[in-house]
Parts: C-alpha cells; structure tokens; sequence
C-alpha cells in the first residue's frame, strides 16, 4: 500500500549503504547519473542540494558527450532501481565499450549482473517492494556512498526524525481542493526538482494530468497563457496552481511569485502557495515531497483510482518489448 510506503520513508535514511567492488573505484571529479522516471529523482534532488556538484543527468538513449581529457575524472553512474530500465542498460554498455568508469545503482535486474560481471563498484539497495519514486531516500544515499559524500550521508540519516503522519491532513487538504482540477506546480528554478517531483507523483500516484514549471521562466511565456479572455476563460479554468516559496529564493523571484498569485487570482484562477518548513535543504525537499505524496494518494481515492501500480506505463513496456 502507498500509505505504507509513506509512513515507512523514515526507516529509509537508517539505511546504510555499502559500496561493493569498491578497490575499483578511482578518484572523480565529476559525474553523469543515467537515469529514467523515479530512477534519477535522488540525482535531481542531489544537484539541488549540492550546487557545487559537477553533476549532470541523463534521461534517454545512449551517452552524453565526456571530452577526451574529462574521461579519466568522470564517472558514469547507471541508476535504475529494477536494474531492467533499457535506456540505462544501452548507456551502462555504451560507457563500457567506451572503456569509461562506471558504477551501478539497482536493486538488482540485468545491471547489478553487469556490475558484478565487471567487476564495477556498485551499491545494492533494498528490495523492499515499494515503487521507484517512494524509494528517494534509498537512492539518495545510495549516490552519496559512491560519490563518497559524507557530510550529505550524515545529514541525510536526520530524516529518520521525520513524521510523515502529521503530513497527512495537509495533503488530504490540497487534494480536496483540486478535485476536478489540472494542477500546475511552480517553484524557482532552485527547486525545480520538488515542482518536478510533485509533477510526478500526481501522475504516477494520483493518476491524473499535472504539469509543472518554473519562476523566473514561466513569467516570460507560461502565464501569458492564462491572459483569460471570454472566449478562452473555460480552458483556463480547468486548471489550478500551487506556488512552492522558500524564503531563501531570489528576493526577485519571490516577488515575482507574489504578482503571479495576485494576476492569476485577479483573473478568477485557482491558485495557493506552500512555503517550504525545515531545518535544511534536505529537510525542506522531503517534507515538501511527503506532503506530495499524501496529496497524491487522496487524489487517487477521489477518483476511485489505486494509488501504488503503474498499468500504463506497464502497458506501453509490453508493447515496445
């Protein structure tokens, strides 16, 4: 059950990751995590939290571009919780054939296979049987013990504080609200991966359409979209906004978030805001994201929906195989 895993997230920063194959490790200076759907979300939240990380991330087929002299200093971490995920299997291989420094992050599947084959380090995380996305905070650490961030691991292990029950009433709150809405989540270009994650967990979880950007970008082209004009009021309408504000935003960006409100509410759009609560990042992203995710869970029993499975995307694997 989806409530489970929710209420479980603490016991996932008790857990300690260990590096295997590690006398393979070399030193690096930077990084490529590839990865697909829930499986780069740790990467995502990571180069937030870590802004002076050289770390880059790629969803798709095939490699990003390493120049000749970076090759050596960059490894290539092939994340993929089931370990089956193609397009990481195609670049794992591709970063082999390249004779680049590889690393795995799975469960286990075809990659935690080739990792052992190779001999690459690599980090095998619990097989709990939760779903990718609910399982941010294995992976998170999982990523910080190959990269040998230590600091971040100790920060981190402070999340098996956290209790996500009296999240519940907010989340169930925000969904009561959006029923029969679109959301769209904004937040500053900073925190672009917890707009992005909550994006995520009303499709996956909730099941149903939601989008996300972010401020100052969206001021420059999204919101002129909302412009409602009479003809156009209804298509507008079918949409409501969540602003995500972190007191340590741009003092501009945080501006500009306030004239949004002011302009989409001044038009009869749905909108609120949600100020992120913490001691630090790391704290303020979960918090956020648990909310998230008991928003996403009500969402789905409004509509009758079951939280946790994912058929569709189950559908669309059976018929690209």
């Amino acid at each position: 059950m989806m409530q489970d895993a929710i209420l479980a997230t603490p016991k996932q920063f008790e857990y300690i990751p260990e590096v295997m194959q590690q006398s393979s490790m070399g030193t690096y200076s930077s990084y490529i995590v590839l990865g697909m759907g829930g499986s780069h979300l740790a990467a995502d939240i990571l180069s937030e939290v870590h802004e002076k990380l050289d770390l880059r991330i790629h969803s798709d087929y095939g490699l990003p571009y390493v120049p000749a002299h970076k090759k050596e200093s960059t490894l290539i971490i092939a994340s993929s919780y089931s370990g089956n995920t193609e397009e990481v299997l195609e670049g794992a291989t591709l970063a082999l054939k390249e004779g680049l420094p590889v690393a795995v992050v799975a469960v286990g599947g075809k990659l935690l296979e080739i990792a052992q084959e190779h001999h690459l380090p690599y980090v095998q995380l619990p097989d709990t049987g939760i779903q990718p996305r609910s399982a941010l905070g294995f992976s998170l650490r999982g990523l910080l013990a190959l990269m040998g961030e230590r600091a971040l691991l100790e920060e981190s292990a402070q999340l098996r504080n956290m209790q996500p029950a009296v999240l519940e009433e907010k989340g169930k709150e925000i969904a009561e609200n959006w029923k029969d809405k679109t959301p769209i989540i904004y937040a500053s270009a900073k925190h672009k991966s917890i707009a992005y994650n909550w994006k995520i967990k009303m499709n996956e979880t909730g099941k149903i359409p939601a989008f996300y950007n972010v401020l100052p970008e969206m001021n420059h082209n999204e919101m002129n979209g909302f412009d409602v004009k009479e003809k156009s009021k209804a298509l507008a309408e079918k949409f409501t906004i969540l602003i995500i504000k972190d007191k340590n935003d741009h003092p501009k960006v945080l501006k500009r978030m306030e004239v949004v409100e002011k302009l989409y509410a001044d038009r009869g759009l749905s909108v609120m805001t949600m100020t992120l609560t913490g001691e630090n990042e790391l704290e303020k992203i979960f918090t956020s994201l648990t909310i998230a995710d008991w928003v996403a869970v009500h969402i789905a029993a409004l509509y009758d929906h079951e939280a946790e499975q994912v058929p569709m995307i189950e559908e669309f694997k059976k018929l690209i195989a």
